[in-house]
């Protein structure tokens, strides 16, 4: 018995051993807070995620702050989003406001800013809200932000599991002609 638990802590040690050293850690996930308005001035890169079919909730507006250290990339095909730069801060924010409105269920956004380790703000997320009767949620997606060493940040946008499964019909009862 001693024998079996002593394989199973070294057998437990070394697969932490091989994830530590098999799994990079860039840096800790950078955080996002709501904002009233952009209080930041300054040029624009705007990124529209989504958008792809009539009833796409996978959707997200990304205004990432040009000149300073960060790149905003979404970790996603580029097909799956459009890249518009060079835009005030007004004109990034109403594009990005008249994106996420004209979608499926649309209810309306929220403005977060998206702060690096230090709390300043890198960028700006806008984030929609739809119809819970309609989608399931309000809040269907779950985003997170991770620095890279290169000064990329990896924005990784994924749809919440239980809308993803309600849309793919994973959900309700089956209607399979019985």
């Amino acid at each position: 018995m001693r024998q079996v638990r002593d394989i199973s802590m070294m057998i437990a040690m070394i697969l932490s051993l091989i994830m530590f050293c098999v799994i990079p850690a860039e840096g800790k996930s950078l955080t996002t807070v709501e904002a009233g308005a952009i209080d930041v001035p300054g040029t624009f890169t705007l990124i529209l995620y989504g958008g792809s079919y009539s009833r796409d909730v996978e959707n997200l507006a990304l205004l990432d702050l040009e000149g300073d250290p960060y790149t905003l990339e979404p970790y996603a095909p580029e097909f799956d989003y459009r890249v518009i730069r060079g835009l005030s801060a007004k004109d990034a924010l109403d594009l990005a406001e008249h994106f996420l409105s004209s979608q499926y269920a649309f209810r309306r956004s929220l403005l977060s800013r998206i702060l690096d380790s230090s709390g300043k703000t890198i960028g700006y997320e806008l984030k929609p809200f739809y119809d819970p009767l309609t989608v399931g949620l309000t809040d269907v997606l779950d985003v997170s932000y991770e620095p890279r060493k290169d000064g990329k940040v990896r924005v990784y946008i994924r749809l919440n599991p239980s809308v993803q499964r309600q849309i793919s019909g994973g959900d309700g009862p089956r209607d399979d002609g019985r």
